[in-house]
């Protein structure tokens, strides 16, 4: 799979920046090319991976134009997310501990608000993978996806009140429901392709999911699609989108550029990603 991005952004003054862009380190194995981050123009650059394990790259960006990319290619089993319906659900006090965090409310997963509504809805449901599923359910089924209605404050109450969002909004309220019901689960980011899907595709863009502890282990759960897809690749994990933003600048900017390119590497009739 060849998979990238390319950011503009207009500033007015030099600005520090923090990019987690590049490929989280459990697909580290499956580099063909790597997605080493390129800047427009040339700037210092220094990486470090945070608390959660994720790769940042931090840098202070000139006053004017400039431009983040990606462009890299991984091998991918061409498998869907991978199913396990009898995963059981832990009992809270036989929780690992590194997974207590992921029990907590969180900027935009706001348990305290959710959580009488979380089991009138999902009490009486199977616990393990049946409840998870259920939830997913629900959350796709209730909310309606809008490109136009993308909030970057909008938390997982507020997803169930308005009904509408993106991606992320739909992870945060299923992360949420997930969390009142005592089952860790922590929000992803990152590239997920239309390779096995039937069109027509919707731009390119980065996509919001989430990861369930059941059975000893996480496991992928997509409230946005509801279903198992293929070529779903990580750039980062945390406890909603406060920990996991793809750019952080410290000042004021313009974003004037965004695409993001997920195919085939091996088709050579796609269309080359902008720019290459």
């Amino acid at each position: 799979m060849r998979i990238g991005c390319r950011l503009g952004y207009r500033l007015t003054h030099a600005t520090p920046l923090i990019a987690m862009l590049n490929v989280h380190y459990s697909r580290f194995g499956d580099l063909e090319r790597a997605d080493y981050l390129v800047t427009q123009p040339s700037v210092p650059l220094e990486s470090y991976r945070d608390g959660f394990g994720n790769w940042c790259t931090r840098m202070v960006v000139p006053a004017g134009d400039f431009t983040l990319s990606t462009d890299g290619i991984f091998r991918d089993a061409g498998l869907p997310d991978p199913t396990e319906p009898d995963a059981a659900q832990h009992a809270v006090q036989d929780l690992p501990f590194e997974t207590l965090v992921y029990v907590l409310g969180s900027r935009y997963c706001d348990t305290d608000l959710l959580s009488q509504e979380a089991w009138r809805l999902f009490e009486n449901t199977p616990p393990g993978w049946a409840r998870v599923q259920a939830i997913c359910d629900f959350v796709h089924s209730a909310v309606s996806f809008d490109y136009t209605q993308a909030s970057a404050t909008r938390t997982a109450s507020q997803t169930l009140a308005g009904r509408q969002g993106v991606c992320r909004d739909f992870a945060h309220l299923a992360i949420a429901f997930c969390r009142c019901m005592n089952i860790p689960a922590r929000y992803c980011t990152g590239y997920l392709s239309d390779i096995g899907e039937i069109g027509p595709y919707p731009p390119g863009d980065f996509a919001a999911w989430m990861e369930v502890f059941l059975g000893g282990r996480w496991w992928v759960f997509d409230p946005r699609n509801n279903t198992r897809r293929m070529g779903r690749i990580l750039i980062a994990r945390g406890r909603d989108a406060a920990d996991v933003p793809l750019t952080q600048t410290f000042g004021p900017s313009t974003l004037t550029q965004f695409d993001v390119w997920t195919r085939d590497a091996q088709d050579d009739s796609a269309e080359a990603p902008p720019g290459s």
